[in-house]
């Protein structure tokens, strides 16, 4: 008999109880990869933010607008490579298949040079520089409108009121993982002109610059936001994950009770393991008492015990991993991504966050049986052999 057999069938003596324990442990894991798989998806954006892309805002919130003319500036400001700007249209779908999308107006000629997350073939780049109400669509918002190139595609907006008709002359696919492939991007010009954007009109939302020197970059940005300092309209420049964070902000506290929250989980996890291994010690006290009187050391006790509880714990523990394979990355995931690639663009549980699963239902049931193990080991083999129970 070595220790692996003796756990083995040990194990299989309340098979019941041992199931029971390795779901627990199981649905343990899945519910803690599924959290850490939303945390890491909805912070995805900040974590693949490119050191060489600043994003430039109005100093006192980025729902204020700047003068169409600060990119000319922008453009003089010794180290900036490159420009372009953009302006939130609040999209809507006038027949609700999608409630609310990303819709960008855009400068033609500058945006797909300086953004580089997704990618438009070079024909229909072209014919959407020469469209005025031209629209490039992600592939996914495509897919849910039902439309393709050369179609027609009319929809509302929060910020401008009434219908608006574009011709869709391009689809977009994603280059990174992090783009939103539900976005319609129009020209900023077909915008500007239009009388119900007078409120806004030679105004732009925001600027995008890329730097020489990435290294630089925060002197960059003093030197862009001292260019108009002496304005009515101040500047907040930041790097592109800066700007990615400032969207999170509103939800960092919740952010924060989910990694609580995953926490809390595993230490019911570790409750039970610990209770489990703790029942099937003190059935077989009687057992232990028996092995220490036949020569087994204290040593070789703890290592039976502590061995079931490690082989229990990791059994779910890649049980649990499996599922959540299943169950996020080749279910839930591609349909997060299908229709909510806003937020969750890259709805996948990555290697490290199963690595960190494994690792700590090891933990936890290695912690777990710890303490019945060192007690029985502990017992005087007079005390262990009068438990009949």
């Amino acid at each position: 008999m070595n220790a692996a057999t003796y756990v083995h069938r040990n194990l299989r003596r309340r098979p019941g109880r041992t199931i029971l324990t390795v779901l627990v442990v199981m649905f343990t894991v899945l519910i803690f990869c599924g959290i850490r798989t939303f945390i890491v998806s909805f912070t995805s954006g900040a974590d693949q933010a490119q050191a060489d892309v600043l994003a430039i805002r109005h100093k006192v919130s980025i729902t204020m607008q700047l003068p169409k003319h600060y990119i000319d500036t922008l453009r003089t400001v010794p180290g900036v490579k490159s420009a372009t700007w953009a302006n939130w249209f609040g999209a809507k779908d006038p027949k609700e298949r999608l409630p609310f999308f990303a819709g960008f107006a855009v400068d033609q000629d500058s945006y797909f040079d300086v953004q580089d997350a997704v990618k438009v073939a070079p024909e229909e780049l072209a014919a959407w520089k020469q469209t005025p109400n031209g629209a490039i669509l992600g592939d996914q918002l495509a897919k849910a409108f039902s439309v393709k190139v050369g179609d027609r595609l009319v929809i509302n907006s929060d910020i401008y009121p009434g219908d608006w008709e574009f011709k869709v002359v391009g689809i977009y696919t994603p280059v990174r993982t992090i783009a939103d492939r539900t976005s319609l991007i129009f020209r900023w010009d077909y915008l500007n002109n239009d009388s119900r954007s007078v409120f806004s009109k030679e105004h732009i939302g925001w600027m995008i610059a890329r730097v020489t020197d990435p290294a630089g970059g925060a002197e960059i940005a003093k030197r862009i936001d001292a260019k108009f300092d002496g304005n009515d309209d101040q500047t907040l420049t930041m790097s592109e994950r800066a700007f990615a964070l400032s969207f999170l902000g509103g939800f960092a506290a919740v952010l924060g009770a989910f990694h609580w929250v995953s926490l809390v989980i595993l230490s019911i996890m570790a409750l039970i393991l610990a209770n489990t291994i703790a029942m099937n010690v003190r059935e077989r006290t009687h057992e232990y008492g028996v092995l220490r009187a036949i020569g087994f050391p204290p040593a070789r006790i703890l290592g039976f015990i502590i061995g079931e509880s490690l082989l229990v714990a990791v059994v779910g523990g890649v049980l649990g991993i499996a599922v959540t394979s299943l169950v996020i990355n080749h279910a839930l995931g591609p349909l997060m991504a299908q229709n909510m690639s806003g937020a969750f663009a890259n709805f996948f549980t990555p290697g490290w966050v199963f690595g960190v699963a494994v690792g700590a239902a090891a933990a936890l049931g290695l912690i777990a049986g710890v303490l019945p193990a060192v007690l029985a080991s502990r017992l005087k083999i007079t005390d262990a052999l009068r438990r009949l129970d």
